[in-house]
């Protein structure tokens, strides 16, 4: 790894200074950022982003658990890069992160050990229009489609489960699975689709159900059904798709000069990237849950032909095992970072007031080449600064995104 003169290191502290300088006299939206240290670490709390200052790009409006707002990724590449650099999300989710980046011009890299996030990611850093996914919806053979599965008649009338039949025929042939040439938009109604599996409006392909990233079993679908009194309506499949595409085109698309990787795999593991070549990091990890993925999943993996119980998607039951992960996590970023670079680390909020995950990030960076700047708190209802410890008065914890920032030695 090259190393900086001590004059360029200079300018990257002076750098992590400015920028906590200014987290600290931020106001925009009339409080000053209350700062307070606990236990050793540096603690800055404001309402730093908010929902209704304006809204996201329409291209990040789907659907995925637990995903953070376009506006936290935003707020850091906008302030700790500049256009054409790289900004990295080795948990991407939905894409948030990467999408984010390449509309803003910067250089999109993202990873995850789910395949679906992939499938989700992908279309949506590409350019495309409404009129190509329209012409490539009249290629699809409607009536090639078979039903397969009696059981998903719990979801959909059977002519809509039919239509989602040859529509995986199409996509198989099209966009297939860990092909080395996708059809862009064939990528892009297989994302749609995928967002538009259940819900609980006519503009899902099911009947009242709930949401695609929360996908309740047949059984469970079977009672829902019972409980209304009604069975799955009919749906047209290729309206959907194009009514959910223009919703996500409306504000644009990634600019075709944006450049990007995706990858599948663990976020220790970023193999597909290059040593100091990223330079800033926004990410969430899994937080100290247990991960359903088949039972959350299997609706949407289903459709794009993933077996759910091949994902390895690891279970951190303990904070010690989840703060060994951390430390994985965080090592790999050393070896991806350049020096300078940046980690925006989000742990959400406290976990009923037992748990400060934030804490546990802090511990994990010891001992690797980073500098522990603090940790920032999105406050949206800018509680007294008591409530943000959650432990200390007994409540439950606040609505809050709480982010530990590292800068890479």
């Amino acid at each position: 790894m090259n190393q900086l003169s001590i004059f360029d290191q200079d300018q990257f502290a002076a750098t992590a200074e400015t920028f906590i300088d200014d987290l600290r006299a931020f106001d925009d939206f009339g409080q000053r950022t209350v700062t307070d240290t606990v236990e050793g670490i540096p603690y800055l709390i404001n309402e730093f982003w908010t929902a209704g200052q304006r809204q996201a790009h329409s291209i990040h409006e789907v659907s995925y658990r637990a995903c953070f707002k376009a506006q936290l990724p935003e707020f850091f590449i906008n302030r700790l890069t500049k256009p054409g650099d790289v900004v990295s999300d080795p948990f991407m989710g939905r894409g948030t992160t990467p999408v984010q980046a390449a509309l803003m011009g910067r250089q999109a890299f993202g990873n995850d050990i789910n395949p679906l996030s992939v499938l989700l990611t992908r279309p949506r850093l590409r350019p495309i229009t409404l009129q190509a996914v329209a012409a490539a919806l009249q290629t699809v053979d409607w009536s090639r489609g078979a039903i397969g599965r009696e059981d998903l008649l719990a979801f959909y009338h059977p002519e809509t489960l039919k239509k989602l039949e040859a529509l995986r025929l199409w996509l198989a042939e099209r966009a297939p699975l860990g092909g080395e040439s996708v059809d862009p938009e064939a990528d892009w109604i297989r994302m749609v689709a995928i967002n538009r599996l259940s819900g609980h409006s006519p503009g899902f392909f099911s009947g009242r159900s709930m949401p695609p990233n929360q996908a309740v079993s047949v059984k469970a679908q079977l009672k829902i059904n019972e409980k209304l009194g009604v069975s799955p309506p009919e749906r047209d499949v290729a309206a959907v798709i194009l009514k959910k595409s223009k919703t996500l085109l409306k504000d644009g698309c990634a600019p075709s000069q944006a450049r990007s990787g995706l990858h599948i795999g663990a976020a220790w593991d970023l193999r597909g990237i290059a040593d100091a070549s990223v330079d800033l990091t926004v990410t969430s990890p899994p937080f100290l849950d247990i991960v359903h993925y088949a039972a959350d999943n299997w609706l949407r993996c289903w459709f794009a032909g993933i077996d759910p119980e091949t994902v390895a998607i690891d279970m951190h039951r303990t904070e010690e095992a989840w703060t060994a992960m951390v430390h994985r996590v965080l090592a790999e970023q050393a070896r991806i970072l350049r020096p300078g670079g940046y980690v925006a680390f989000e742990v959400g909020e406290v976990r009923n007031g037992k748990v400060l995950l934030e804490r546990l990030v802090w511990k994990a960076a010891e001992g690797l080449p980073f500098n522990r700047l603090g940790v920032m708190v999105n406050d949206q209802e800018f509680t007294k600064t008591a409530n943000c410890w959650g432990v200390d008065n007994g409540a439950k914890g606040t609505n809050t995104n709480r982010i530990v920032l590292l800068q890479r030695d």
